[in-house]
């Protein structure tokens, strides 16, 4: 289905064209139609499927369709969002698609001084992309009123849920008009998903473009069985091997993020972090420099795992396993976006072998392995099938102990036996 079947304005038309936009995705045709003519709406479609333009599209065309001057502090549109590097992102495209259009984009987020983004708020801004957290400190501040807001959007639904911002969201979606036009975007679905869609949305259309947590079917998922202590190790040996190039790698936390760090610069491989303990502008560098090639690996905690959207990236790695199987289909989703193959590589170690089954469970596939030789290992249900065995060996010699004990006791023993088979009952 093509983007000039939609009969938009001219002008969104024109900035459509000037992204490259022509034929849309799946999630992009089920979703816009509804939308545009005022469906609240909830969206299950996986990461890299185009969801941004599915949102963004229809609200520019309703804005457009009833046009209204910028008015100070008060916003017509909301998006909340659950980091600021997706704020950015979501920001970006929609000053792409309006670049011609009469209307203002402000991306509000932590991390960085308040007044900037005041200064924006206060001449007024149309459309606001903001981190739940950071717009209730302007609302708090008196920089911004949600009482004309006309419309809602909460992309990645489920990874706010997930950051506990499900209070945030809630408290900032009372304070605008009953009225407005709600969307709700996510990349998996839970319960708790659909409790907040059922409280937030009214009369609502369910569009799931995929299979519930799924993942695109472009990536070609492997795991290496891998030591713990030996990851770092074959990392470096599979990035020589293959002439890996912009790879992503994801650790479960800062400490190990660091640790591949500084493996990697000992061996003169170009590679930065972005994680929580780095300040906005050291992320926005590195990831800068990533984008643009300077950088080999670029290595991110959970941070990082929403909100990256780098053309053309091949690999990506899970150094860890994430401790909930939904984040593994949102970080391999860095990879195969809108329709280009992509591989997903995930270390293993025996104590994440639940996890791994979790995560197969999840996506409803099993993920294939490769024995790298050289860091051969015994899977965990081997390891356990050895522990019971020693398990159950060691009780058999000491049962065997108990009974031949008695035979070959002390004379104590044998006069105590003796004592017992004379006794009478009183």
């Amino acid at each position: 289905m093509q983007f000039s079947s939609l009969d938009l304005a001219a002008d969104l038309q024109r900035g459509l064209l000037a992204c490259g936009y022509h034929t849309m995705t799946p999630v992009q045709a089920q979703a816009i139609v509804p939308a545009r003519r005022g469906k609240d709406l909830q969206v299950t479609a996986q990461t890299g499927t185009g969801k941004t333009a599915a949102f963004a599209i229809p609200l520019l065309q309703r804005m457009l369709d009833h046009p209204k001057a910028t008015a100070e502090r008060r916003p017509r549109a909301l998006v909340l969002t659950p980091t600021r590097e997706l704020a950015e992102q979501i920001a970006d495209a929609f000053s792409r698609y309006a670049q011609f259009l009469p209307l203002s984009v402000a991306a509000l987020y932590g991390g960085v001084k308040m007044g900037g983004q005041a200064s924006k708020l206060k001449n007024g801004v149309d459309i606001v992309i903001s981190t739940p957290g950071r717009l209730l400190e302007h609302i708090a501040l008196g920089n911004t009123i949600l009482s004309d807001v006309e419309f809602v959007v909460l992309d990645e639904a489920d990874r706010m849920l997930d950051m506990g911002f499900s209070t945030d969201v809630l408290q900032l979606l009372q304070l605008t008009p009953d009225s407005r036009q709600t969307l709700l975007f996510s990349a998996t679905t839970s319960a708790a998903v659909n409790e907040l869609s059922h409280r937030m949305l009214r009369n609502h259309q369910q569009i799931r473009v995929a299979k519930a947590n799924s993942t695109a079917d472009t990536v070609n998922h492997v795991v290496y069985p891998v030591e713990e202590s030996r990851k770092i190790e074959l990392f470096e040996q599979l990035l020589a091997e293959h002439n890996w190039f912009q790879v992503l790698v994801f650790t479960s936390t800062k400490a190990q993020a660091d640790q591949l760090l500084a493996g990697l610069q000992q061996r003169k491989i170009d590679a930065a972090v972005c994680h929580g303990d780095k300040s906005q502008g050291a992320r926005r560098r590195a990831i800068a420099d990533f984008k643009s090639a300077k950088l080999q690996v670029l290595i991110a905690t959970e941070v990082a795992a929403r909100g990256l959207d780098i053309q053309g990236l091949d690999f990506v790695v899970n150094f860890n396993l994430p401790y909930l199987p939904e984040d593994y289909v949102h970080r391999i989703g860095r990879t195969g976006r809108a329709g280009a193959a992509g591989n997903a590589v995930s270390f293993v170690s025996r104590e994440e072998e639940q996890t791994l089954e979790r995560i197969q469970k999840l996506i409803g596939s099993d993920i294939k392995r490769i024995i790298k030789p050289g860091f051969e290992v015994s899977n965990r249900q081997s390891l356990l099938k050895s522990i019971s065995r020693k398990v159950l060996s060691g009780r058999a010699n000491k049962a065997s102990a108990t009974v031949i004990a008695p035979v070959g006791g002390s004379k104590a023993a044998a006069k105590s036996n003796a004592k017992s088979k004379t006794r009478r009952p009183r």
